[in-house]
C-alpha cells in the first residue's frame, strides 16, 4: 500500500507502523511526493484535506500534524452503530478520521491532559472518553480496524492482511505469596494481636497452625495453578513484588529463602516478570535495585513488568522502565473497570507524547482483573463470569489478545476469595473451548 500524505510526521509514522505492520502486517510505504503517488498503479490511500483523484481517501484531521499536546474538540456521534469522532466530509472514504482517532486512544493523549486523579495518584476509567462514551467494554480501534478493512476490499478486492487468531494470556500478580507463612516474628506478633483485636479467632488459630507447620498457608496456591495451566496448556506470566516493606508493598522479604525458591520454581514453569514497588513508582534507584533482586533469584534478564497498584504515570513510569531495560509492560489497564484502556486488544508500542518519539517498549494492556469485580464492583463469581464472557466475546470477534489478571488468593477459598476459587477454570474453558 503507498500512502501519500503532505508531511510525514513521528506521529504519522508511529500510527501507520501501528496498524499496517503491527496489526495487520502488511507492507506499505509513506511518500510526501504527490507525483509518485499519482502515477503509482497498484493500492494506494491518500492522507491528507483533499481528494486527489479516485483513489481511497480518508481526510486528515490536523492531529497527526501537530507536535504539542492541546485540548483536543472531541464529539462523538454514531456510524453503523459504532462510535466515532474527528469527523470527515462526504469524499472521505470513512466518515471519520481513523489514524487520528486510534492515535488520540492508543497514545493515551487524554492522560497527559489536566484530570483528576484517585487517592492513589492514578488516572482513572471514569476520567476516561471510553467510559463517558460507553465503549470501554469495546476494543474500538479493532472494531474500527475490521469496518476499515471491509472498505479498503470494496476498493481493492485483492488486497489482503495477514489475519491473527484470538490468544489468550493468563498473567497472576505475586503481591502477597503467603497469608501468615514467612512473614517474620514480628508481623506476625502483630497480626496475632490484630485478629484478637477484631475477634477473629480463626485467623489466630489458622496462623498458628501455618507458622507451626501444621496446616499449608492457604495463598500457597502456585501448585494448583501450575496444575491447570498445563491442563489447558496455556501461556502464563508471573509478576513477582520484590520491594521493601511498606504501607502499600506487603509481601515477603525478598531473602526469604522460601520465597525465592518458590519463584525459581514458578520461573521453571513460565514466564516470570517484576511487580514493581508502590514505592518504586516515584524513586528510579528503588525499581533497578527490585529488578535486580529478580535477576539475581531466577538467574534471568528481566524484561517484563507490572506496576503494583497498577500505578501508571505518563510518560514517567515507562521511561523508567525503558531507562531499566524493561521491554514488555502489562500495566495498561484499569483497577476499578473492566474494559480496554487503550480502546485495543492489541500489543503496541509506547509512543511518547512530550519528546514525540515512538519507543522500543511494547504494552500489553490486560482487559479483566479479579480484584476488579470483588472489591471494587461487588459482583458475585457468577455475575463475575457473565461479565467476562461478554468481554471475551468482544475479542473473539476481532480475533484480539485476551489479557488477564488474577493474583495467587484468588485461588485460596480463603477470607474474602471464598467461592471464587472456579472462576479462573470457568475462564480457561471459555478461552480455550472455541
Amino acid at each position: 500500500m503507498l500512502i501519500y500524505t503532505p508531511k510525514i510526521t513521528n506521529r504519522i509514522k508511529y500510527i501507520f507502523e501501528t496498524i499496517f505492520s503491527n496489526i495487520w502486517g502488511v507492507n506499505y510505504e509513506l511518500t510526501e511526493n504527490i507525483d509518485y503517488f499519482k502515477k503509482h498503479t497498484s493500492y494506494k490511500l491518500n492522507y491528507s484535506s483533499q481528494k486527489i483523484n479516485n483513489e481511497l481517501f480518508i481526510e486528515s484531521h490536523s492531529l497527526l500534524f501537530e507536535n504539542k499536546i492541546n485540548d483536543q474538540n472531541i464529539n462523538i456521534s454514531q456510524w453503523n452503530n459504532i462510535p466515532i469522532f474527528f469527523q470527515t466530509g462526504l469524499n472521505s472514504s470513512l466518515p471519520f478520521d481513523i489514524f487520528a482517532a486510534s492515535f488520540y486512544l492508543i497514545s493515551r493523549y487524554e492522560e497527559y491532559l489536566p484530570h483528576i486523579k484517585d487517592h492513589y495518584n492514578r488516572f482513572t476509567a471514569k476520567e476516561s472518553l471510553a467510559f463517558k462514551n460507553n465503549f470501554l467494554q469495546k476494543p474500538l480501534i479493532n472494531i474500527w480496524l475490521k469496518s476499515f478493512f471491509e472498505i479498503i476490499k470494496l476498493k481493492y478486492p485483492n488486497y489482503v492482511i495477514n489475519n491473527k487468531s484470538f490468544k489468550f494470556i493468563s498473567t497472576i500478580d505475586v503481591d502477597n505469596a503467603y497469608c501468615y507463612y514467612q512473614k517474620g516474628f514480628v508481623r506476625n506478633l502483630a497480626g496475632f494481636f490484630r485478629s484478637i483485636f477484631q475477634n477473629k479467632i480463626d485467623e489466630v488459630k489458622d496462623r498458628w497452625d501455618v507458622i507451626t507447620s501444621q496446616k499449608i498457608d492457604p495463598y500457597d496456591t502456585f501448585e494448583h495453578q501450575l496444575n491447570i495451566q498445563e491442563k489447558y496448556k496455556i501461556n502464563v506470566i508471573y509478576f513477582v513484588l520484590l520491594g521493601d516493606y511498606g504501607l502499600n508493598d506487603k509481601n515477603i522479604p525478598f531473602y526469604s529463602k522460601k520465597f525465592q525458591l518458590l519463584i525459581k520454581h514458578l520461573s521453571d514453569h513460565a514466564d516470570v516478570g517484576i511487580h514493581p514497588s508502590f514505592g518504586s513508582n516515584e524513586k528510579y534507584e528503588k525499581l533497578k535495585f527490585e529488578i535486580l533482586r529478580l535477576k539475581n533469584i531466577i538467574k534471568k534478564e528481566v524484561h517484563l513488568s507490572r506496576q503494583h497498584f497498577l500505578k501508571l504515570s505518563l510518560p514517567k513510569t515507562y521511561r523508567n522502565l525503558i531507562k531499566a531495560g524493561v521491554k514488555n509492560d502489562y500495566t495498561m489497564g484499569y483497577a476499578a473497570l473492566p474494559g480496554f484502556r487503550a480502546s485495543i486488544c492489541n500489543s503496541f508500542y509506547f509512543y511518547d507524547l512530550e519528546i514525540e518519539e515512538s519507543t522500543l517498549l511494547l504494552v500489553h494492556p490486560f482487559v479483566i482483573m479479579d480484584a476488579t469485580f470483588k472489591y471494587y464492583l461487588n459482583y458475585s463469581p457468577s455475575e463475575t463470569f457473565s461479565s467476562i464472557k461478554d468481554l471475551v466475546s468482544e475479542v473473539k470477534k476481532v480475533n484480539g489478545t485476551f489479557i488477564s489478571l488474577w493474583h495467587n488468593e484468588t485461588f485460596s477459598e480463603y477470607g474474602d476469595w471464598k467461592g471464587w476459587s472456579h472462576l479462573y477454570e470457568d475462564i480457561i474453558k471459555l478461552v480455550v473451548n472455541d
